[in-house]
């Protein structure tokens, strides 16, 4: 369990946090009547946390799922041109996840090309092209350990388990993970409010609302689409984010990646092709912290040869849209 240190949120705040973790789609009154307090109270802090704490509850296409490739891009480039390509890549819709890390020389960023035309025109066409790029490593992502639909505020275990059950949609028999042309609209809006309302997602897509939410339902339950929650980490009292590259022994890669999954510290863990054959974001409350996991439960893994460690200077992106600077 994850300790809090902040001024900024208390345990209801918490609480609330992880009850969109499991539903970002429920109700004020479910999670009021879950949590035992009011639904004004449950709209007001929801409110705050968006104003004061970067909430956001946005739509995510589940590119596993999809069978569709995602990568992790390290640019290395000229310092004061980071900030821009940084903010450059922030604006394309197939970018999540970008931060500026290695003293402002390193733009790191998670790509989800829908098509292999998406991946090639990034790759081989802009970024080579973009002046002040020295280099760009690409590393595919060959298997999630942790992140996705796993909530790293999940950690703080806020949420009894007859909560979280009470708060886990109902959903039907999950089908095939496809998403239609026919879904775009829907995502659209999704992709930028996911709470947004069914008459606001009934207008944009012309479907009645029984239409909507079946098909919404069928979408989530099939896996090929969640609803994440992003919010800024220092609100909860973890300011210091680093990406940790971690090189494991060939055989024992899996034992090391489900290990790191279960740490407290690591957001987000994934097998990649490249240099190294781990790729790490994980959050703590100081630099002592970071050093105290490097040199403990990270150092003491068998299997463990290598890490790189690169913490952020800042977050440019995360899920669907660019940050304010």
């Amino acid at each position: 369990m994850l300790e809090m240190e902040t001024d900024s949120v208390d345990g209801l705040d918490l609480q609330l946090l992880s009850a969109l973790a499991v539903d970002g789609r429920a109700s004020f009154s479910r999670i009021a009547a879950v949590l035992g307090v009011s639904d004004q109270t449950i709209a007001r802090r929801y409110r705050r946390l968006c104003a004061q704490g970067g909430l956001r509850v946005v739509a995510m296409r589940n590119a596993s799922r999809l069978g569709q490739d995602q990568w992790m891009l390290r640019i290395r480039c000229a310092p004061d041109s980071a900030l821009a390509i940084g903010e450059a890549l922030a604006r394309r819709p197939d970018t999540y996840w970008i931060g500026l890390a290695s003293g402002g020389t390193e733009v790191l960023c998670l790509t989800r090309p829908r098509t292999p035309g998406d991946h090639d025109e990034l790759l081989l066409g802009k970024l080579p092209r973009t002046p002040n790029v020295v280099e760009i490593r690409a590393l595919q992502l060959l298997h999630r350990f942790y992140g996705g639909a796993d909530c790293w505020v999940s950690k703080f275990a806020a949420l009894t388990d007859d909560q979280i059950a009470a708060l886990r949609p109902a959903e039907p028999a999950p089908g095939p993970a496809r998403i239609e042309p026919e879904d775009e609209p829907l995502l659209a809006v999704l992709e930028q409010n996911g709470r947004a309302a069914y008459p606001e997602l009934q207008r944009a897509t012309g479907r009645s609302e029984s239409s909507v939410k079946r098909r919404l339902a069928a979408l989530r339950a099939s896996g090929a689409v969640y609803i994440d929650v992003e919010y800024r980490s220092e609100v909860l009292g973890h300011p210091v984010v680093a990406a940790l590259w971690v090189t494991a022994a060939p055989a024992a890669l899996h034992s090391v990646g489900e290990a790191l999954a279960g740490h407290r510290e690591t957001a987000w863990v994934s097998a990649t092709a490249g240099q190294s054959n781990l790729a790490v974001t994980a959050l703590f409350r100081s630099t002592a912290d970071l050093y105290a996991y490097l040199s403990g439960p990270l150092g003491g893994l068998a299997g463990v040869q290598h890490v790189e460690t690169t913490p952020f200077l800042r977050q440019v992106k995360k899920l669907t849209y660019p940050m304010p600077r």
